[in-house]
């Protein structure tokens, strides 16, 4: 390679990546399908190796594709970081910030605090990420994050806002209809709603809380991997799942089981890369979810 390559051909390699086809990715990117399939060719040439094979299902990865995906995420979330900083130049609170949370605490708890940020904010725009996997603060997937272990990277800046606490709940028509266990020895006659995976909450709540050792998926008889498929599971009475308590304790019909055997305490942080500590917009967003937070887990 005797030129540097510019971001847009492996912005376009990554959208070909991620849909697996030249007319995704254009419809993904926003872009022209030939532009596309320009893009992907410069970008081969420029390396000297091929990117992708034809098959019936679509365009596949190779092996050097594949090597260099992990390079381009780093670089989009570079992209659009940069992006994010250049529209908040100027005087006043306005721009982007990317807040990364998980499912539940997305849906369930954020929603208030960010309407009271856009009221206090109107220039502000908030961009949120509902996913398990913890977004990567160093390389600026998001910008600040809600996380429930306790960051490592000193780079970081963190505030912990309380504990989540979990327990197993049972919407009232469930228990009208089944009884309700008085013992975890009860749990193995009752329709249990858990994970279809294996993850590594099953792995941590089963050596946390002795009681739970039968906490696995083969005795889940509702079995989803979405957090919030759960929770609906759950509010719509077919059986015991695992709950936020403070989310159980707004609908009087969900009712707490085996309070004295499970309760998983959660540590929660806000955090940000510490590059940020004096960037207005991500400086108001922090700590107003430092406050909403820390009020809904009082």
């Amino acid at each position: 390679m005797d030129k540097e390559i510019g971001w847009e051909l492996y912005r376009s390699f990554l959208g070909v990546l991620v849909e697996g086809s030249l007319s995704g990715a254009a419809r993904a990117l926003g872009i022209t399908q030939p532009t596309v399939g320009r893009h992907v060719q410069s970008l081969e040439k420029s390396l000297g190796f091929a990117l992708f094979t034809r098959s019936q299902t679509g365009l596949l990865p190779t092996e050097a594709a594949l090597a260099l995906r992990g390079h381009a995420e780093a670089m989009r979330s570079t992209a659009a970081a940069l992006q994010r900083a250049a529209e908040s130049q100027g005087e006043g609170v306005k721009g982007t910030v990317r807040v990364s949370a998980s499912e539940v605490i997305g849906v369930e708890v954020l929603p208030p605090i960010v309407a009271g940020l856009r009221d206090a904010y109107p220039q502000l725009r908030i961009e949120l990420v509902l996913t398990n996997r913890v977004q990567d603060l160093l390389h600026r997937e998001a910008d600040i994050a809600v996380r429930m272990t306790s960051p490592k990277q000193d780079v970081l800046v963190a505030r912990r806002v309380g504990t989540v606490e979990l327990g197993l709940h049972a919407h009232q028509r469930y228990l009208d209809r089944h009884g309700t266990p008085s013992q975890p020895g009860d749990l193995a006659g009752h329709a249990l709603i858990g994970f279809d995976e294996e993850t590594p909450f099953l792995r941590a709540a089963a050596k946390a809380v002795p009681a739970l050792s039968g906490w696995t998926r083969r005795n889940f008889t509702l079995r989803t991997d979405s957090d919030l498929g759960q929770l609906a599971l759950l509010r719509a009475g077919c059986g015991i799942g695992v709950c936020q308590v403070a989310l159980a304790r707004r609908d009087p019909d969900l009712v707490r089981v085996l309070p004295g055997h499970f309760t998983l305490p959660l540590h929660t942080w806000v955090t940000m890369h510490e590059d940020l500590r004096d960037n207005p917009r991500c400086r108001v967003a922090f700590d107003a979810l430092v406050t909403g937070l820390s009020s809904h887990m009082s």
